[in-house]
């Protein structure tokens, strides 16, 4: 059974010397928390994800401005039309013609933010005609050149429906909310990035003690056994008690490999937040260089309240949502009303025989044929339900919006107020467990001692042993707890940013 034991024994040691040997290979990279949260804004790419979204959002909103931009036309066309000579009911010959007309328009118009449509367009046309009689075209008799144009501009303005929003201007202020609003869910990515980076730091501090603590389990099963071991060989002491020391050695090394299993793993969750390129830190080992302490803190519901309604980026975006909603009801309300329009047009004209192009021209510079219309025009649909129904509609979706942050607020404070209390316990158990850990290295002190002397048994150290290893644990969990415990309420409060000092700025 000794033999067993032993074999057992140096198994797990050559175990954990493989251990120590894999994690010397790799390099080890000092870095503070500090350090971790400016590697993670950078290089996180659940970041990198998000920034890309206000870029889609800008380009929508110039998307939504091209509802403005003007638009030119031109064009051409060339006509040849020929009517053959004939003769009339009396038997009198009626002559043939044949024409040939080009036509030349261009055109600029487009509409302005208040809904006025314009269209500055003009015209000249120049079309020759020849006269033929019976004989046909090729014994032409007259000839005659025809030229005619006009430039104008033509407006037209709505006074009720379009007049104070229209499906541009929607566009454009739904495009601009987008705008805030992916701008907001970042702010709220790179808090959550950051709570996730300083969550898994406080793991990793916590995996690394926890490996200290079963070390020294480790040291004390040792000492522990070869002290058994002395006092078997000299007969004071029974075999049980070696063959107990024996087995406790060998847990507390299974236990030092699981915890070294942990921190690796806690190593690589780190890595994955820090890095785009995970093949750069594979042979990579952080090695911390903070420590997990209790700092005292007051909390104040209220005052944790307040900053949640304040800061929060996603709740901010449930308010622009119902923002959003009023920009639909006044469209659809507006689109209630009858369409009324002014419109008008104002231009001059040219034309006449033999002037051509310069002679159209010379009339239209000289402005000797003025033109100009004025009126309006009244369209009003007679029951008009698609427009009705659609602002019903959107007041039952502002009700909802509105409905649904109230709920987002009650939420947020439910979370606020458990993440106060949860932060207020951990600091209190704290102190407690600190407590608890230091009786239990006074009564390891204490029994040990007493073994010396022959007035207590190896049983009684070993349990005394494991107290102390699980009081060790406890107190490095219940720092861990308060930290995390603060950071999340950091989190739910929307003041994870304020509390590390980082500042975002606004892209242009």
């Amino acid at each position: 059974m000794m033999r067993l034991l032993f074999l057992f024994t140096m198994l797990l040691r050559l175990s954990v010397v493989a251990a120590d040997s894999e994690g010397e290979a790799m390099k080890g990279r000092a870095m503070s928390l500090d350090d971790c949260l400016e590697q993670a804004l950078e290089h996180n790419l659940s970041l990198q994800v998000e920034r890309i979204t206000p870029l889609i959002s800008r380009a929508n909103l110039r998307l939504a401005y091209a509802g403005w931009e003007p638009e030119f036309q031109a064009s051409y066309n060339h006509e040849y039309r020929q009517r053959s000579s004939n003769f009339d009911e009396f038997g009198r010959p009626i002559s043939g013609s044949a024409s040939d007309t080009d036509v030349f328009s261009a055109g600029f118009g487009g509409r302005l933010p208040t809904g006025l449509t314009y269209n500055l367009r003009g015209n000249v046309s120049n079309a020759s005609i020849d006269f033929f009689g019976i004989q046909g075209p090729e014994f032409g008799q007259a000839s005659l050149d025809n030229a005619g144009g006009f430039v104008s501009v033509d407006l037209r303005q709505p006074v009720l429906e379009g007049l104070a929003i229209d499906q541009v201007r929607l566009n454009v202020k739904l495009a601009k909310i987008d705008i805030d609003q992916t701008e907001l869910a970042l702010l709220w990515q790179i808090m959550n990035v950051v709570s996730q980076v300083e969550l898994a730091y406080y793991d990793l501090i916590a995996a690394g003690e926890s490996v200290k603590v079963q070390e020294k389990a480790v040291q004390l099963a040792e000492q522990l056994f070869e002290d058994n071991h002395r006092r078997v060989e000299i007969g004071a002491m029974a075999p049980l008690d070696e063959k107990q020391a024996a087995s406790q050695l060998a847990r507390a090394r299974a236990d030092l490999l699981a915890t070294r299993r942990t921190a690796a793993l806690q190593q690589n969750a780190l890595k994955s937040l820090l890095s785009d390129d995970y093949l750069q830190w594979q042979d990579i080992r952080i090695e911390v260089t903070e420590v997990l302490q209790a700092l005292p803190t007051v909390f104040n519901r209220q005052d944790s309240w307040h900053r949640a309604m304040d800061l929060r980026p996603d709740l901010q975006q449930r308010r622009m949502d119902l923002d959003r909603e009023g920009i639909y009801i006044r469209y659809h309300k507006n689109r209630t009303l009858p369409q009324l329009d002014l419109v008008g047009s104002y231009g001059y004209s040219a034309g006449g025989q033999n002037i051509g192009y310069s002679g159209v021209f010379g009339q239209i510079e000289r402005q000797e044929n003025v033109f100009w219309t004025v009126g309006g025009q009244l369209s009003i649909p007679l029951g008009n339900r698609a427009a009705r129904n659609d602002l019903a509609i959107a007041r039952a979706r502002e009700d909802q919006a509105l409905i649904r942050l109230k709920q987002f607020e009650q939420d947020i404070m439910v979370a606020v107020e458990n993440a106060v209390a949860l932060a207020s316990i951990n600091l209190q158990r704290v102190a407690a467990i600190r407590e608890e850990r230091e009786f239990a290295e006074a009564a390891l002190q204490a029994e040990e001692i007493k073994l010396e002397n022959g007035k207590s048994t190896s049983f009684i150290v070993l349990q005394l042993q494991r107290d102390l290893t699980q009081a060790r644990s406890s107190e490095i969990q219940s720092l861990v707890e308060y930290n995390r415990a603060r950071a999340e309420l950091s989190l739910v409060e929307g003041a994870t940013l304020q509390r590390r000092e980082i500042t975002v700025e606004s892209a242009p």
